[in-house]
């Protein structure tokens, strides 16, 4: 189980074994990715000075000098932040995780109290995923262990499906096995040891929610934006300054965007400022140019000064790692931005092992496209339930004028839904992802019940008006920790890497809430403070233009070389002995795509997205489940 990820943790490994009372066993094993104190006393599993605790931990506490100093009394015998963990536990038992800042999925067996406490970060930077069997409980930060874990059937959960295609990840707690979890972010766990059931034995407690702090922070707003502008910059300066802490060497990750540029800017400040070398920075480019802005990060590095690595790939090798994906990302996850992520990742870590990144710039300053439409949306919402309540009049032929709707018109009308308003889009792709789906036995049908929604039904509980906000705090809850930062920790650590993200710092997130909203979208200019503060550093015309993000040709590797394998998991007779698609809906959809929307459910629209969630679906099942 624990070789099975020897690419999260390349340089030393350890086991530990324990039998607890009632015939009770505690096993925990530990991959070691070396960062700080790279001596053999950052060992793990790792036990206390008094031998009561032992500590299995991944990720990196970034204020533990801090720590250390505020608990001297503990007897320290390394220098890495996972001693410190130790030490904290021993001072405020499980409310040592308010203390911690950083990113983190740990374990901590209290041989005293007979107890396993597990812990994830508060935004998710990390993963954690367990197995509840009985008496039985698993842990681990991928699924691969849990796999070979002995007893382990790997029933796969139908009900997440059509949400998997629509969404293209699954987000936690929700995986692809039954019985199979991942623990939410700003969550930790305690298992009792002993006897019955281990869920009866389990209790989950949140110490960090996102819509919580939101609201705590946003009651003391700064309303001056010179201020918050100073605020922010000490905040996102003293962040980075704790991510360059480092016995290894490291770098950045720049694609010449506001966010990656930012984060750039400051940490070659803070190298040159103490007497070191320029950082290193790195990004890749597309022969293709319609997908390439290396040229934008090329302008951006020479300004700052920093030793730039560019890689120009072409789409082969780009291709070349579509093959990869299930090994890596051990559950389904469709997000395509994958592949230029893993590219960039292997460039930087010939250099470096640790990576700065700009994640999180997007969901907490308002710089998705989709904001846009957000707000348009709920501007035309009361024009869009009178539009509803018109559109259900007959338009003759068995169907409603709302069917005839223009499609902007159909969209806002139907999102009547109080729980997902800012959710809305293509019904087409809701509808077609839940007829994908052959639904659970007994649940009536390929649309009715027994499967989750494909959209996430929680908005209510933000308590915000302001569509836009709202949409930026389901973000980070569920695509922020369940899709971008699940993409770049499998893309990293497949080569070895970590990835440290100034912006998603406690003190920086909770910072952002108190920050108004009209600094972060000011007269519809979206990230307005963020880019101000770019621009302290980096002229403008270095900077504005567009949004752009990582992309690759789906409809063309979809259509072309992959279309062989994507007709074969399509397949009528392969479907139906996989029992988990409805076979004929399913391979008329995508014969329909193939045909560029000529014949089948898809006529006259592209359905890239569903066609590639489905081809990695089928991808991930033939190496795990064929």
């Amino acid at each position: 189980m624990n070789d099975s990820m020897t690419h999260r943790g390349p340089n030393d490994a350890g086991t530990a074994r324990f039998e607890a009372a009632e015939g009770v066993q505690v096993l925990l094993a530990h991959r070691r990715l070396s960062i700080n104190d790279l001596s053999p006393q950052g060992h793990q599993p790792m036990t206390s000075a008094d031998g009561g605790l032992v500590i299995v931990f991944n990720g990196e506490i970034y204020n533990f000098r801090e720590l250390r100093s505020e608990l001297p009394d503990y007897p320290y015998r390394s220098s890495c932040d996972t001693e410190v963990i130790l030490a904290a536990y021993r001072k405020w038992g499980e409310d040592c995780f308010d203390h911690l800042r950083g990113m983190f999925a740990l374990a901590i067996y209290d041989r005293e109290e007979r107890k396993l406490v597990f812990a994830r970060d508060r935004i998710g930077k990390k993963p954690f995923y367990y197995w509840l069997d009985g008496t039985e409980l698993a842990f681990a930060s991928e699924l691969k262990p849990i796999l070979l874990c002995p007893g382990f059937t790997g029933c796969i959960r139908r009900d997440v499906m059509a949400r998997f295609l629509f969404q293209q990840y699954i987000n936690a707690p929700e995986t692809i096995f039954e019985n199979v979890y991942k623990l939410e972010p700003g969550m930790r766990m305690t298992l009792r040891l002993g006897g019955g059931p281990a869920e009866k034995r389990l209790m989950k407690t949140r110490y960090w929610s996102v819509p919580e702090v939101y609201h705590r922070m946003a009651a003391d707003p700064i309303r001056d934006y010179a201020e918050a502008k100073r605020r922010l910059s000490e905040a996102l300066t003293a962040a980075t300054r704790e991510r360059m802490v480092a016995d290894v060497p490291l770098g950045s990750f720049l694609s010449g965007g506001y966010d990656s540029s930012l984060i750039s800017a400051i940490a070659q400040r803070i190298s040159l400022q103490e007497g070191g070398q320029p950082l290193r920075t790195f990004s890749i480019g597309f022969e293709e140019k319609q997908y390439d802005e290396s040229g934008y990060a090329r302008e951006v590095a020479r300004h700052l000064g920093t030793d730039h690595t560019e890689l120009c790939i072409g789409e082969n090798e780009m291709f070349g790692l579509v093959d990869s994906i299930p090994a890596y990302f051990d559950e389904p996850f469709a997000d395509s931005s994958q592949i230029p992520t893993m590219l960039v990742s292997m460039l930087a870590r010939r250099e470096v092992t640790v990576a700065l990144s700009g994640d999180g710039g997007d969901e907490f300053y308002c710089g998705y496209n989709i904001y846009d439409n957000v707000r348009q949306a709920q501007l035309l919402d009361g024009i869009g339930a009178l539009a509803h309540a018109v559109g259900q009049l007959p338009a003759g032929g068995g169907r409603k004028l709302e069917s005839r709707y223009p499609f902007r018109v159909r969209v806002v009308a139907a999102n009547r839904n109080r729980e997902t308003k800012t959710q809305f889009g293509a019904g087409s792709y809701v509808e077609h992802a839940i007829r994908m789906v052959q639904a659970p036995e007994g649940s009536g049908g390929p649309s009715a019940g027994g499967m989750l929604p494909v959209n996430y039904p929680v908005e209510s509980r933000y308590g915000v008006r302001n569509w836009q906000i709202r949409r930026m705090l389901l973000d980070m809850e569920y695509y922020l920790p369940g899709d971008i930062l699940c993409k770049v920790d499998r893309a990293s650590m497949k080569y070895s890497l970590e990835t440290r993200c100034p912006i998603l710092d406690q003190e920086v997130m909770e910072l952002s809430f108190r920050i108004p909203h009209a600094f972060k979208c000011r007269r519809g200019e979206k990230k307005a403070i963020l880019k101000d503060l770019s621009y302290d550093y980096i002229p403008r015309a270095l900077l504005d233009r567009p949004k752009r993000g990582f992309g690759v040709p789906l409809d063309k590797w979809l259509r072309g070389p992959l279309r062989e394998r994507l007709e074969a998991y399509c397949d009528r007779d392969f479907l139906a002995r996989q029992g988990l698609f409805d076979s004929d809906y399913t391979a008329r959809l995508m014969a329909g795509y193939l045909a560029k929307g000529d014949g089948g459910p898809a006529t006259g629209a592209n359905y890239s997205k569903l066609a590639w969630s489905f081809f990695v679906f089928q991808q991930w099942y033939e190496k795990y489940m064929g």
